[in-house]
């Protein structure tokens, strides 16, 4: 058993397991910002009873998401020492601003809002769901610019007798090149996440006959705010993006298009079947000239290839490749449903489609399935290196841990998270059941 492969597959299950709840976190969180408010200004019982129910949505992701956080984090000093040890300068302030400012805030304010309903002005309360939801932001902020340094490093020098990267530059290194694009488009992915999480529970909800007057606003405000994030989640900020890994990731950019061949007038792939063992696409369905002026803004500019990289700096092209296509498919999908529910809001017969209903709960977990993909896209894409052009992974795992201690505790974990993920569906699906109950008198004063 490879040490180093079985330390990757336990982050990626760890990484892939963590992730499904924080974009949950943060879009659920900013939807709860309007529902909020519109219960507050408009002294809405619908409104405020959405704001309640949902607020036991938001707390268990929460709570679930901070759990498997924590098991993450762990595994930076146990299978990755060599990694620590080079990075540690460099993540320390981004990782203690992310822990001493955003998660304090987040929690601190959630706990404000969840039990100080009824407690504190409507004013407050409304101020605290708001600030929960810029806590999660401001958190995620910080996660990524300490995985943007890792694909666009700045700011820094290496200090080889140390072994370490060590800082020079706090502002350079948090606005490396990747930070702005990065954190905007994972923004509006949990935006879509969010949405399509309270409209799929809305569904349910009103598919069951126990949404009450609540589904109908919820679901209506899910789709607007889905529609609006799922466009700008393609663009600009998607295709942006991109042009940023065109320009400073070249080889990811390549395997990521399906580009094997360094070309003028690179076509862009819109479908294909890549092969697994050889490096070249079936059954190809291209557009000519359009990679080229959509990576560079000149429909006959040179893209390069996979051939144009050393074999031993290629990224595994098949995974590159099927993952961040599949991230787009589900994209344009997202936008579809979006656009499809807003006009059969338009047309007064949203509530009536069960069809429509049936389609949207189905799915709601797509969202979470295209940030995966994403992040397998984007992390995938940088091998074999860990920290791009300065560390590979097959040297930053540790040394002193053997194969069958991390192949004993991924298995460990992996029944651990089955639990956790059975018990979290069955709470979940039990609230959602029981629908959101009535609001207090004094709520709605």
């Amino acid at each position: 058993m490879d040490a180093v492969l079985l330390a990757r597959i336990q982050f990626a299950m760890t990484i892939g397991f963590h992730f499904l709840f924080p974009p949950i976190t943060i879009g659920l969180a900013w939807l709860l910002v309007i529902a909020e408010y519109l219960g507050w200004r408009r002294s809405d019982p619908a409104w405020v009873a959405a704001g309640r129910f949902f607020a036991k949505l938001l707390a268990l992701t929460f709570a679930v998401g901070v759990a498997t956080g924590i098991v993450m984090e762990f595994q930076f000093g146990t299978n990755w020492a060599t990694y620590s040890g080079f990075v540690g300068d460099i993540f320390g302030a981004p990782l203690a601003a992310e822990a001493v400012i955003a998660f304090f805030l987040e929690s601190g304010f959630l706990g404000l809002y969840l039990f100080g309903r009824d407690r504190v002005s409507q004013r407050v309360h409304w101020l605290s769901i708001l600030l929960v939801a810029v806590g999660a932001t401001i958190s995620a902020f910080w996660i990524i610019v300490a995985n943007s340094w890792q694909q666009t490093p700045a700011g820094f020098v290496v200090n080889q007798q140390a072994g370490r990267a060590e800082l020079t530059s706090f502002l350079d290194a948090v606005l490396n090149p990747s930070t702005g694009l990065r954190f905007l488009h994972t923004l509006l992915a949990s935006l879509v996440a969010g949405a399509f999480f309270m409209a799929g529970v809305s569904a349910r909800m009103t598919l069951k006959g126990k949404g009450g007057d609540v589904a109908p606003r919820t679901l209506r405000l899910a789709l607007a705010v889905g529609l609006a994030a799922s466009v700008l989640v393609a663009f600009p900020s998607g295709h942006e993006h991109a042009r940023q890994v065109a320009h400073t990731q070249p080889a990811k950019f390549a395997a990521i298009e399906g580009l094997y061949a360094t070309q003028h007038g690179a076509p862009m792939v819109f479908f294909a079947l890549p092969g697994v063992e050889s490096p070249h696409l079936h059954a190809s369905l291209e557009i000519p000239n359009v990679l080229s002026y959509l990576a560079f803004g000149d429909p006959h500019a040179r893209v390069q290839g996979i051939e144009d990289f050393p074999p031993d700096e290629i990224p595994p092209l098949w995974l590159t490749f099927v993952s961040f296509h599949n991230m787009v498919l589900l994209g344009l999908l997202f936008i579809g449903l979006s656009l499809l529910g807003v006009l059969l809001w338009w047309r007064k017969k949203l509530d009536r489609s069960r069809r429509f209903l049936w389609m949207i709960l189905l799915a709601s977990p797509l969202p979470l399935a295209a940030c995966q993909f994403g992040w397998a896209a984007a992390e995938v894409g940088r091998q074999p290196w860990i920290v791009y052009k300065l560390l590979r992974t097959s040297d930053a795992a540790s040394a002193a841990v053997a194969p069958s201690e991390i192949l004993a505790s991924i298995i460990l974990l992996g029944l651990v998270y089955l639990l956790l993920l059975g018990l979290y569906l069955f709470l979940l699906r039990r609230e959602i059941d029981h629908g959101p109950a009535s609001p207090a008198p004094q709520e709605v004063k």
